[in-house]
């Protein structure tokens, strides 16, 4: 018996989207981890709201292994990329950070830098502990004053890229499509941690 086109659609083999062009968002920023993520890659994933793409982006990436949060815990990109690092030194090792939870554990870059390990963050910097604005909207509660302030990441702005400089690691600020695909090229080109701020805007 002949299977229906909706069948033969839905068992068809992933492919890569294709390289998206212009602002960076959180759509546009997943698209261009699919398109690029290397083989046998160890993904360390604590992108929480701005990685919510990334699953149907990378479905079509060649084969690599996927370690993400499970909850209960805040911080644990930054040092989990760094074990995995230590543990496979001959695989790429890709950190989707988000920028709340990097402040936990910065310091896993001056580890990076001092072992010398090869890292490449991606540090989605929505200048927001955004996963803390949709737990208080998922039940129904009206932000404030007060917590709004709690959940801003600014005053003073956060400097990811000086941040990451000052231990030891090569940084630098995309605001663009073109510019993250570019930036990731160069880490990949090149041996040892890279810090990649990748301004996106918040989902809430």
């Amino acid at each position: 018996m002949a299977s229906s086109p909706l069948r033969a659609a839905a068992t068809a083999p992933a492919a890569r989207p294709p390289l998206p062009t212009g602002e960076l968002t959180v759509t546009s920023a997943s698209a261009v981890i699919g398109a690029l993520l290397p083989e046998n890659a160890i993904v360390v994933d604590e992108a929480i709201t701005s990685g919510l793409g990334l699953p149907d982006a990378t479905a079509g990436a060649p084969r690599h292994d996927w370690l993400t949060l499970t909850g209960g815990a805040i911080g644990y990109g930054l040092p989990a990329a760094t074990g995995a690092a230590v543990a496979c030194p001959d695989r790429p090792v890709w950190c989707l950070q988000a920028d709340g939870s990097a402040m936990y554990t910065l310091s896993a870059l001056w580890t990076q830098a001092r072992e010398g390990l090869d890292v490449t963050t991606v540090l989605y910097h929505n200048s927001a502990y955004a996963i803390l604005r949709m737990e208080l909207a998922a039940v129904g509660a009206a932000p404030g004053r007060a917590s709004a302030d709690l959940f801003d990441l600014g005053r003073p702005q956060l400097d990811f890229t000086a941040l990451a400089r000052g231990m030891g690691v090569p940084a630098e600020r995309v605001r663009t499509a073109e510019q993250l695909t570019a930036a990731l090229r160069r880490a990949q080109a090149e041996p040892g941690p890279h810090l990649i701020e990748a301004v996106v805007p918040a989902l809430l």
